[in-house]
Parts: C-alpha cells; structure tokens; sequence
C-alpha cells in the first residue's frame, strides 16, 4: 500500500533523526560535527524521498536549488538539521529535523523532528494545542539576536523573552506550549520554517509576516526573512507591538 504523504514526512523526518543522534554520540565535534549532521540527514531524508515519491522536486538547504520546482506540483521543502550550532552542543536540545510538502501552491503537510527530545510531530492527526498557563506572555527568541520587534511584543505585552535554539524548535516549543509566541526578523529562508509553520497552523495557531502578511512557500526567493507564529488568543496584540518595534 502507497503510504500517505504524511506518513512520507514522517518516515523521511524520523530516519534523519536516527542518523543524527549516534553521529552526535561519538566522532566528530564543533563544526565538524555540524557539518557531518547535515549530510548524513539529507541523505537519509532523500533516501526516504526518492523510494517513495520519486517524481516530486526537493527543495533543500544542502543541495542547489532545482528551478524545476518554479514549475513543479509538489515540492518537498527540508532542512535536514535546524540549528547546526544546538546540534554541535551536546548539552542543547533545542534542534530540529523539518520535511515539508508544498502542494498546488500550499504547505500540504509536514513532519517536524526533535530528536534529542524522542519527539517526532505531524500535520495529521493536528496537534492539540495546550491550554496557556497563568503568568506573563512567553515570547521565543533568538539566542543571540533578539529582535527589537521582539522586544517592542514584551514591553506592550508585560512578558518576557525567551531565548531557544533553531527556528523549528522555536516554532514548535509554541505548538507545545512551552512558550506563546515566537517573533523573528532579520533573516531566515522557506527551509526554516516551511514545516514548522505546517504544523503550526494544523494546531491553530496563526503563523504570517512581521507585517501580517501571508508567508508564502516555493517563491522564487529561497528568502523569508521574518516570522511570527503566535497562539490565536494573542496573534492580534502580539503582531499590533511588533510593528511598533520595527
């Protein structure tokens, strides 16, 4: 039986995470480490991909990017290992595996990996988003860049920043609830937060540019340089700071 395209992602997300974690537990270090991690997961990932979905187009951040996909159906839109710099750190969790699936001009479905956690998340069934604790609005953050757009949502807000690793892990540390809302500007591409965002939105949480505008996927422009994905309760006073902050 032809598996779903979410049990795809699934499959190629999880076989990445398998390569991941022994290659972390011995061998290389530092950049070193960085780099062999996301070989061996493109490699797995593309393994998953070319047994299963042999005429779809990937779009990755460690291959050159294939203008077939301008012209394309689907896509599949990876990063094999969000947050090299997590990643290299034994004592950080805090990164990801994203495989997504660009259909008919939307984000269709998607799997998201976050190995050093045991965790593994996809579009179907929809994450059930947690209920918000008491206590400040908890906005992730880069760990070394905060955005003042960022810090514009904490002032007006009365909540507090909190520093996390990669863009998935930050993404999805909202799907979890560990925070309420993540706030990015200065620099990003589709591969960081295209399957994130997927499963953002399959949990209802409202995912759009610093200006409120759409994010859109396979443009031409590898390039999407900023990112708010925030718990709906909140999307409108958190997306009203940030463009007080820019």
């Amino acid at each position: 039986m032809e598996l779903t395209d979410v049990a795809v992602a699934i499959r190629a997300a999880r076989a990445a995470a398998e390569v991941l974690l022994p290659l972390r537990s011995g061998g290389p270090t530092g950049r070193a480490l960085g780099d062999a991690g996301d070989a061996a997961a493109q490699r797995a990932i593309l393994a998953v991909l070319t047994a299963e979905r042999p005429g779809d187009v990937v779009f990755s951040e460690e291959a050159a990017d294939d203008a077939r996909r301008l012209a394309a159906d689907r896509v599949w839109i990876v990063d094999p290992l969000d947050g090299t710099r997590e990643y290299s750190d034994p004592e950080r969790g805090d990164w990801a595996v994203h495989v997504a699936l660009w259909a008919d001009g939307e984000l269709r479905t998607a799997a998201v990996a976050l190995p050093a956690l045991g965790e593994l998340h996809g579009t179907e069934p929809a994450p059930a988003l947690p209920a918000r604790p008491g206590g400040p609005v908890r906005i992730a953050v880069s760990r070394t860049r905060p955005p003042a757009e960022a810090e514009a949502v904490a002032a007006a807000l009365g909540g507090e920043l909190v520093p996390l690793g990669s863009a998935g892990y930050k993404t999805l540390a909202v799907v979890r609830g560990e925070v309420d809302a993540y706030v990015h500007s200065g620099g990003m591409y589709q591969w960081d937060s295209a399957a994130p965002v997927a499963i953002a939105r399959a949990a209802g949480l409202v995912t759009c540019r610093l200006d409120g505008s759409p994010l859109v996927y396979n443009a031409p422009d590898p390039s999407l340089p900023d990112l708010v994905v925030a718990r709906p309760e909140i999307a409108d006073r958190v997306l009203a700071a940030a463009r007080t902050g820019r």
